[in-house]
């Protein structure tokens, strides 16, 4: 405090006083933050008592992250404390979603031994929004349906409907199915796949067929072929014979055989895997021993 009678405090005693540098205090004031209360008769910058309740506060904001143009605000009382922490938070927890994905693509590109091309294209990708990831499922299923007016509008609303959201905070095994799901998305081989399989829904059916009618009947041939299975019946007895009539109703045993021996049943099988993968699900049972069954029936059956 200078000798003066005032109380008033040059920056050399304010730094003293708070633990500061002089050079910060400085720069805060010349920044507008902390005013001085007056100058001396040789122009240096005077603060009392109150200057010092003030610097803590601003030390307090900056150590908090806060810029000084929202310090400002609040130390002209434009904003609250209260309103600038909840702006900050908000901005915080978008920073830490980043470094979260950050984390994530780095930790899978240092596993999967990753080029730069590669690490580009798959930091591109963790890093869509999920509006962005929203709109790219619904085109490709937009595309994968056109113009099939018969395809199962179950099946079809379930595939636009599906979200793959990545979590705020991914693993890489995460990333690496976004990634691979959405590098699929883009292919014309998967998409041609896919198509056929729209196609096949779309040749079973006609405008008089119950809507999920589809899900039904893979769901059915699953759980016959499951009591076939543990029953011990073979696919070449008789009894394999009634287990087809109750699954097959009208259906043509060699077009069944074609959709489930078509390689488009694999290829949606991984479209579903990554889907879930991407939600750290674990996928479904493939039930690969249950159609195993159903084809090797539909054979002997065909051929006899």
């Amino acid at each position: 405090m200078i000798d003066d009678g005032t109380g008033y405090l040059t920056i050399g005693e304010l730094a003293r006083a708070t633990g500061l540098t002089v050079r910060t205090i400085r720069y805060w004031s010349d920044e507008g933050a902390l005013p001085p209360v007056t100058r001396s008769s040789g122009g240096y910058r005077l603060y009392d008592a109150g200057s010092v309740a003030r610097l803590e506060l601003i030390r307090t904001l900056r150590e908090l992250g806060l810029g000084l143009d929202h310090v400002r605000a609040v130390l002209a009382g434009e904003t609250t404390v209260a309103e600038v922490a909840a702006t900050h938070v908000s901005a915080l927890d978008a920073q830490i979603r980043t470094l979260r994905v950050t984390r994530a693509v780095l930790s899978s590109v240092a596993r999967r031994g990753s080029t730069a091309e590669e690490m580009t294209l798959m930091n591109k990708l963790a890093r869509l929004s999920a509006a962005e990831r929203k709109r790219i499922m619904e085109e490709f299923v937009d595309e994968m349906f056109h113009g099939l007016d018969t395809a199962d509008p179950v099946i079809r609303e379930r595939m636009r409907n599906i979200a793959a959201d990545l979590p705020d905070d991914p693993t890489p095994e995460q990333v690496d199915a976004w990634v691979e799901l959405a590098e699929l998305l883009r292919d014309p081989e998967f998409k041609a796949r896919m198509r056929a399989v729209a196609e096949f829904n779309a040749a079973d059916r006609g405008h008089d067929i119950e809507d999920g009618a589809s899900l039904w009947f893979a769901q059915r041939m699953i759980k016959l072929a499951v009591d076939a299975r543990a029953r011990g019946v073979d696919p070449g007895d008789p009894e394999a014979e009634e287990v087809l009539r109750d699954l097959l109703g009208d259906a043509h045993p060699a077009d069944v055989l074609a959709r489930l021996e078509s390689p488009a049943n694999e290829t949606v099988a991984r479209y579903r895997e990554l889907l879930l993968a991407v939600k750290g699900q674990e996928p479904p049972a493939a039930h690969r021993a249950e159609f195993a069954w159903v084809v090797a029936a539909l054979r002997a059956h065909l051929a006899s």
